[in-house]
């Protein structure tokens, strides 16, 4: 063990650290004004377990940064990105609902970190992040269930084993299409209440955001989610699956500064990142093509939204550099 924590961290490994890092800072932001206006106990237990998380690992991270003589990210801070005293944004149902999902990406991200993590101490590290995080998944599973609020994807009848015989499979006959296979639905399904939930946050940002630009970008972001909610719910509906409801109504009516922009901004811009991930997911899934070439436009879409994300974020000098590569050409040059 000694001999391994002497390897010096790998750039696969240091992504990862840097990442989580910007994500469990900006996580302690939020959650910490979550907990602070929570009302329901079962709920605050959730957030405050999740909150606590964030912050071992930020003080794992530090430690890892620091043995390896890397600068530690800025990332957020309380004292400058939340305002605690602002009056409450989101009801505890939506609390719940963002931290299942958080809680799920996590799970996809730890158990990358896993596969891509080398030296022992580091790969011990995100084997107990998974764990951990898959303790967050089952409580907030558990608690949206028994509140009856969590979103079920659709039943579909049992059927007899049969085996593709035509290229109407995967192609547009006369117009008609065959009816989604379950992997299709999950992923209408997964991806409908994802941009569900993520409408819903940006309204609540857009009410409390201060920049007229930022504000216009959640505004741009409401819009180009409630098309692609329409969007997969007519696919879901053609075969006459139900479409799950909006989340609008969790929203309160404060305008107060609660978030920074650049905190905002910065969870706004992930979500997206993850977005255009999951929408190749679904083309890699679906072998229907009409339901390819969907993914496909609203993928471009969404990154062409995410390009303007990232001027504001480096317009605004809130874009922090990950750790680069030694430019060896500037090096170079600097001796002549």
């Amino acid at each position: 063990m000694e001999i391994d924590k002497k390897v010096k961290i790998s750039s696969a490994e240091l992504a990862q650290l840097w990442a989580q890092y910007m994500n469990d800072s900006g996580s302690i932001c939020v959650l910490k004004f979550f907990l602070e206006k929570a009302e329901d106990p079962e709920i605050s237990s959730v957030i405050d377990f999740a909150l606590r998380l964030s912050e071992t690992h930020i003080k794992k991270l530090t430690v890892f940064f620091e043995k390896e003589d890397y600068a530690v990210p800025h990332g957020f801070k309380v004292e400058e990105d939340v305002e605690l005293s602002a009056p409450k944004l989101f009801t505890d149902s939506y609390v719940l609902q963002f931290i299942h999902q958080m809680a799920k990406i996590g799970l996809t991200n730890y158990s990358a970190s896993v596969a891509s993590s080398v030296r022992a101490d580091i790969t011990d590290y995100y084997m107990e992040c998974l764990s951990e995080t898959m303790q967050l998944y089952v409580k907030s599973k558990d608690l949206l269930l028994a509140k009856g609020l969590f979103v079920r994807s659709p039943a579909i009848p049992s059927e007899k084993v049969e085996f593709v015989n035509k290229q109407a499979f995967l192609f547009d006959v006369i117009g008609e299409k065959r009816p989604l296979i379950v992997a299709e639905v999950s992923n209408l399904y997964a991806n409908t209440i994802r941009n569900i939930l993520g409408v819903a946050t940006l309204i609540g940002f857009s009410q409390v955001a201060k920049d007229k630009e930022v504000t216009k970008f959640f505004l741009r972001g409401i819009d180009i989610g409630k098309k692609h909610v329409k969007i997969f719910g007519a696919k879901l509906e053609e075969c006459n699956l139900p479409v799950p409801a909006t989340l609008s109504a969790e929203i309160t009516t404060s305008t107060a500064y609660t978030f920074s922009d650049k905190l905002m901004m910065f969870f706004t811009t992930g979500l997206i990142a993850l977005s255009i991930g999951y929408y190749g997911t679904g083309v890699a899934q679906s072998p229907r093509m009409d339901l390819g070439i969907m993914y496909n436009r609203l993928s471009l879409e969404v990154q062409l939204y995410s390009e303007d994300g990232s001027n504001i974020l480096i317009h605004n000098k809130w874009l922090e550099q990950p750790p680069m590569a030694t430019d060896r050409g500037e090096l170079g040059s600097s001796h002549t």
